[in-house]
Formats: structure tokens, sequence, C-alpha cells
């Protein structure tokens, strides 16, 4: 899984419509203001991340962030109001996040992300971008996309994950959920604020965090297997961090061959009556 990444989209609220806060003895109480709680504001955000790399002493080489970037831009104020003069320069989401918007994040965003901070390599080197079948993603077969896809000694492929599984997708599974808990307790005030906390709280969750949900990912894939395809299963809980203490944990989980025979089968039935 060296060669994967995984990308995906997700709306990041300003504030939550309740947030528990501890106070220290007579520290007055926050006050927010927003017109409703149906209106809090919020971006959308593309993350981009791939599997860290540990050397042999246990420390980390590369934490595997490739970054996270807003839908938003930069309009100048059309009146002046009581909050800013006409023409300040304020950040605003952008209309509508299709392929369009996707597709402009790929090219301008993200691939000068990848060549500029995956490790050292020699020779070729084929990535595979992970993403899931949203109608705003661009397929591999997009035009626009074929004339960038190769640089540098870079080929980038994208593909979908499986349909009905945001287990599939590493940021689904539990990488979004580490940023939104760490970008709420940096309590942002303005839409400025918001898009500073978020690239902070991605910045500074730790690098383990992001390993263990790749090693997630795995587990994640022999229940796939144990129950023939479905999405009917629990999440495992492989208790990763003793099993880390006592320097058992895996680099790459094994799946179960009766599972994979079994699959296997399924599939050669289901090409023998097509």
């Amino acid at each position: 899984m060296y060669d994967f990444i995984h990308i995906d989209e997700k709306w990041f609220y300003l504030t939550q419509k309740s947030q528990r806060v501890y106070f220290a003895n007579n520290e007055p109480f926050p006050h927010r203001k927003r017109k409703s709680r149906t209106k809090i504001p919020k971006f959308m955000f593309m993350a981009a991340v791939a599997r860290p790399r540990w050397g042999q002493d246990g420390q980390c080489e590369w934490d595997g962030k490739l970054g996270i970037f807003p839908f938003t831009d930069a309009v100048a104020a059309k009146r002046t109001s009581k909050n800013r003069v006409k023409g300040t320069i304020e950040t605003k989401p952008i209309k509508s996040v299709n392929q369009i918007a996707t597709r402009a994040m790929l090219i301008n965003y993200l691939i000068p992300a990848i060549k500029e901070k995956w490790p050292p390599h020699e020779g070729e080197r084929v990535i595979y971008i992970i993403q899931d079948n949203a109608k705003a993603h661009i397929l591999q077969n997009d035009q626009e996309w074929q004339q960038h896809y190769k640089q540098d000694g870079f080929t980038l492929i994208l593909t979908q994950q499986p349909a009905n599984s945001p287990d599939c997708n590493i940021l689904d599974l539990g990488f979004f959920r580490s940023i939104q808990s760490l970008m709420h307790k940096k309590m942002p005030k303005t839409v400025e604020d918001l898009s500073g906390a978020v690239t902070e709280a991605y910045n500074e969750l730790h690098a383990k965090t992001l390993s263990n949900v790749w090693m997630s990912l795995q587990y994640v894939g022999n229940e796939i297997l144990k129950h023939k395809g479905d999405n009917n299963y629990q999440l495992p809980h492989n208790k990763k961090k003793i099993l880390e203490d006592e320097g058992n944990l895996p680099e790459q989980v094994k799946a179960p061959r009766w599972a994979v025979n079994e699959c296997k089968q399924l599939v050669d039935e289901w090409r023998a009556n097509q």
C-alpha cells in the first residue's frame, strides 16, 4: 500500500451546535453569534494522504501527508457594511464543487504536492489515487487529466474504491474524524480562522494516527473477504497499540486463505454465468 494515495472531500463547520467546554473558576462563558443553527459557515476541503514511512529504528521518515486544500475563492466585498469596507478581500466557498473544481484541485494542488513531498525514488513511479464514486470526481480517461498524469517520473492513475464501501477510504475510516475533533478544540471564530484551524489540525495530527488507520484498512479488507464482498460487518478492533508495544504489530496483514478461496469461487461462478 505504499504506492496508494487516498483523496476525499469533507465539509468542516465553523462551530458545532453544541460543544463541551471546561472552564476555570470565574472564567467568562464564551458567547457565539449566528443567524441560525442551520446557517453555520462551512467550507469543503479535499484531503490527500499516503501511508507513512517508518525507519528501522522506529522513527518516522515521512508522515504521508500530502495536504488538505479548501474549495474557496478570494472575493472583494461589493459594498460597505458594519463588518468591513467595500473592496475588502473575503474568503468565500466556491458556488459548486463539480468536476471542473475537482479537476483543477487535482492538477493545480495535488500533483505539485506529490512531486514536492513524495519520498525519493529511482526510475518511474506508478501511484494509484483512490477516490470514491461521487459525480464530482473525474476518471482516468478525462481528456485534460490525460495531459498531466505523467510528470517528472510519476505516473498517476485515478481509480475508484468499491461502491457503498466508505470503510475502504482512509479518510472516511478514521482520519477525518481525528482532524475534526482537533480542529474544534481551536475554537475558530471567523471563516479565515476556520481554514487555518483545519490546516493546523491536519498538520499537527501525529503520523502514528494515520499509520494506524492504514492498518485498520487491511483488517477491513479481511472482513469484506469473510463476508464475501458484503458491507454487513462490524469494524474490527485488533489491539494495535498492544501489538505495537509488544513489537508484534505487522506491516502487512495476511488474509485468511479460506476466505480468499471462497471469494475466488464466487468470482469464477459469476464469470461463468455471464
